[in-house]
């Protein structure tokens, strides 16, 4: 239960994150944010401060933020309907659908004639004696459908597609950007804490393993996998990953003299192994502030060309679907890491998050990257493009996610409960 409770903490905390960064650039640009909501399904919580309500939902895999103009417009006053209205310095503040509570303005009430919410601004109201009352709407007028549905009007410099190309693009850039910057604070972080990890100076080789079968020996230090540098647990990971079995040059300084073993890696579940243990007091040391940054982003870099790679062999069937991970798998991964102590929680959030990140950049409906895409059509066409039609692309595409959530869930529970 406790692995349970941390994994949800972290996801809300990085969705949080996400979903402030599209708030804030969206609030830069003038947009009208409805809703910043964290998870889907029922909501559990609501308030609503200024324009905004701020809501927690009953599935806590995601969230989103709602801006005024993203969809068609559901604000509307249909022809017949009879209101009740406030007015504050002869503006209509206040629109009822029902006869409100006692108010302290006065009320004026009529059928609609014809209403204007986004451009002019305007209802014009038939009175009980037939006579016709146009009145001016408040820009940030609202509009009460009954005591628990209310929905501030949106004119359209207050809507998404009125913006520039730029602001859009930023406004739906900024999420997985502020991922992307989490990444970079928290392996910053993490490095003031732990030190910079420089050197592999092996402490012990295991008997018959493949390090010992080569003639790698205790004392000896790690410099290189077929010939790319690893200074580092990561990168040596990574590099005998990246074998996927195969033989490996592994190249070792022992004192003075430099010598190069032919290893072959083996399997031990998702990782492959040579069977070396390392002196962790000396592969660390003491790190500045200034080179914990330097640390920051160059951890943000070289885990983003794994991702990315391995993301490339996913699409070209170098690596199974069933390698994925879905909630089930990072829940437990993140647990284990928070009873491992603070550091293993900092670097799996840190990973999570840029993961996060990258997928929302990829151009796949209902991601970020799709409606960036289609914001980029947009400027190349030079005129906007059918919000239903792209309204249907992000509702195809959210299906296609939902179906592998299930599918990687499924292959979670397999690979956990049942291997």
């Amino acid at each position: 239960m406790q692995q349970v409770i941390v994994f949800i903490l972290v996801l809300s905390f990085l969705v949080f994150i996400h979903e402030l960064g599209h708030f804030l650039f969206a609030k830069r640009a003038g947009i009208l944010v409805r809703e910043f909501a964290i998870g889907f399904g029922p909501k559990i919580f609501g308030k609503i401060h200024g324009e905004t309500l701020y809501s927690i939902r009953a599935l806590p895999l995601g969230g989103f933020v709602r801006m005024a103009g993203e969809d068609a417009e559901l604000v509307e006053l249909k022809t017949g309907t009879l209101v009740y209205a406030t007015q504050t310095a002869d503006k209509l503040d206040h629109v009822y659908l029902y006869e409100p509570p006692q108010q302290d303005q006065a009320v004026v009430m009529g059928r609609v004639v014809e209403a204007d919410l986004e451009k002019e601004l305007y209802i014009l109201l038939e009175d009980q004696d037939g006579r016709e009352h146009r009145y001016a709407l408040h820009p940030q007028a609202m509009i009460h459908y009954d005591q628990k549905n209310v929905m501030q009007i949106a004119p359209l410099d207050r809507q998404f597609g009125s913006k520039t190309t730029g602001q859009k693009a930023m406004a739906i850039f900024a999420g997985p950007l502020f991922n992307i910057v989490l990444t970079v604070i928290l392996f910053t972080v993490l490095t003031m804490m732990s030190g910079i990890e420089d050197r592999l100076p092996v402490d012990e080789v295991v008997a018959n393993s493949p390090a010992a079968k080569a003639g790698i020996q205790a004392g000896d230090l790690i410099t290189a996998v077929d010939g790319k540098e690893v200074r580092n647990m990561d990168q040596l990971r990574y590099a005998l990953i990246e074998s996927k079995g195969q033989e490996v040059k592994v190249t070792v300084k022992r004192g003075e003299q430099v010598k190069e073993f032919g290893v072959t890696p083996q399997k031990n579940g998702e990782l492959y192994q040579i069977g070396v243990q390392f002196l962790q007091d000396e592969m660390r040391r003491d790190a500045s502030f200034g080179e914990a940054i330097g640390a920051g982003f160059t951890k943000t870099y070289d885990w983003t060309v794994m991702i990315v790679d391995s993301l490339g062999k996913l699409v070209t069937g170098q690596m199974s679907v069933e390698s994925l991970g879905g909630p089930v798998q990072m829940g437990n991964i993140t647990g284990k890491a928070a009873q491992s102590g603070i550091e293993p929680l900092i670097q799996i959030t840190a990973l999570l998050s840029l993961n996060l990140g990258i997928f929302n950049l990829l151009p796949i409906p209902a991601l970020d990257g799709s409606r960036l895409v289609f914001i980029g059509l947009e400027a190349i066409r030079r005129r906007p493009i059918d919000p239903t039609k792209e309204s249907m692309v992000h509702f195809v595409g959210f299906a296609l996610l939902m179906m592998l959530m299930i599918f990687v869930t499924y292959n979670d529970i397999r690979k956990i409960f049942f291997s």
